[in-house]
């Protein structure tokens, strides 16, 4: 299963806070009938928050609590921020399949099934559903199981106990039909290009297809074949800062450095590409940067100290205040 193979179902599904099933605008009044016929409630006009809102509510003391399922913090733009913002709720809810960062912080902690111990169903790139079923026989109860008794909980019924009712209840919604406005298409105004100096260079960063994600959890030898991270600049941008192939250059910003060895690589001038979550190059942790940013780049005077990860030291702070 590739990297964020769930975010077609997701979007299927109605994940995003201005959607619902099937595609339907949240906007849209008939879009919003057909759901309040399906689901049997009335359904808000406004559009949810999305992830970033989420935070900023908690933050400002607007939510009570928050139910965490499977976020990685370090997928986040800033994620001590974000632990920092988990650590001061008053109550924290948090639904997993390993120890994490966000365990480590959650008044309340339940362990859920991962995909070998439970039943359901991805959709692909292409938007075919692929479904599986249960190959390990446990005693872990399903992310959606658990949703549902919570959700009884608290005086909610979900109507969607068990994968195959939750399977039934999207293919009832289908897709949008015609007379629905689509949602627009994001328009946004074209940012002025950055104009780095000699020593500053525009930030590049993907991820590696294996590096320091969670799945790799338990798997050392999976995680020996990852490529060996590297920073990468042009030649014309290297002999700028002095910097030969293989010396470790840093980059850096106010929040932190990364260091890793050159790899002379052609690309455009006064851009540097980092791995955004290898050994030693955990981008967002580090730089607290996103690709397009300019940052600081020059010669070290050697290789990492590997102190630079301060998520880790947030997540520390944050479980001692809770003890």
């Amino acid at each position: 299963v590739p990297r964020r193979a769930g975010e077609r179902g997701a979007l299927a599904a109605g994940a995003l806070p201005s959607l619902l099933p099937g595609g339907r605008p949240v906007a849209d009044p008939v879009a919003r009938a057909e759901a309040e016929e399906i689901w049997g409630a009335v359904v808000p006009a406004e559009p949810g928050r999305d992830t970033a809102a989420i935070l900023a509510a908690a933050a400002a003391g607007e939510l009570d609590g928050l139910v965490v399922a499977g976020v990685d913090v370090h997928d986040l733009p800033d994620p001590a921020a974000a632990l920092k913002v988990i650590a001061s709720v008053p109550f924290c809810v948090s639904l997993e399949v390993r120890a994490s960062a966000v365990t480590e912080l959650a008044d309340v902690v339940l362990p859920v099934a991962p995909v070998a111990e439970k039943a359901g169903s991805f959709v692909n790139w292409e938007g075919r559903l692929r479904a599986f079923q249960r190959a390990l026989e446990t005693a872990a109860l399903p992310d959606l199981r658990v949703l549902h008794i919570l959700a009884a909980r608290m005086g909610i019924a979900l109507g969607v106990d068990d994968p195959g009712v939750a399977a039934r209840e999207l293919a009832r919604f289908g897709r949008a039909g015609a007379g629905i406005n689509r949602v627009p298409a994001p328009a946004a105004e074209q940012p002025a290009l950055p104009e780095p100096a000699p020593g500053q260079a525009v930030l590049a960063s993907w991820h590696q297809l294996i590096d320091d994600g969670r799945l790799l959890d338990g798997e050392p030898y999976l995680a020996g074949t990852a490529r060996p991270p590297r920073v990468r600049l042009s030649a014309v941008t290297a002999g700028e800062i002095g910097a030969v192939d293989g010396a470790p250059v840093s980059v850096s910003t106010g929040r932190g450095t990364i260091t890793l060895p050159l790899e002379i690589t052609s690309m455009p001038d006064r851009v540097v590409w980092l791995p955004a979550f290898s050994p030693g190059s955990h981008v967002r942790a580090s730089l607290a940067g996103r690709a397009g940013e300019v940052v600081n780049i020059s010669v070290a005077a050697g290789a990492p100290d590997g102190g630079h990860d301060l998520v880790d030291a947030v997540a520390g702070s944050g479980a001692e205040g809770r003890s």
